[in-house]
């Protein structure tokens, strides 16, 4: 099965991930699966993450879905993005705890 479905499969209804940028420990950070990439809101009132930044290399460790155990690690690039209205709604709605107010959006692609 080619990573990119497992991602699909494993992200559709995952809530959080592990980043790891390149130097740094790995983070549990709420994300959202989203046109082939994972999207993780930093910065305001969002989670912080150390390293991360435009053009880092990162680790990203997902668990199943079914099992709840590790599932796979991938490579990303994480990429500074500026959110178009429907992402940036999406991020929001994916947040239903909080209302959030990120400084920063990074999409991180799978190499």
């Amino acid at each position: 099965m080619e990573i990119a479905q497992v991602l699909d499969n494993a992200l559709r209804k995952a809530a959080a991930v592990w980043v790891r940028p390149a130097g740094h420990a790995p983070r549990l950070v709420w994300a959202l699966w989203r046109d082939g990439a994972v999207l993780v809101a930093v910065g305001g009132t969002e989670q912080v993450v150390p390293g991360l930044a435009d053009g880092v290399a990162c680790a990203v460790t997902v668990r199943s879905p079914t099992t709840h155990s590790h599932l796979v690690d991938v490579p990303a690039t994480a990429r500074l993005v500026d959110p178009d209205d429907d992402t940036a709604a999406a991020l929001r709605a994916a947040r239903l705890n909080t209302r959030p107010e990120w400084a920063d959006v990074y999409r991180l692609e799978p190499a």
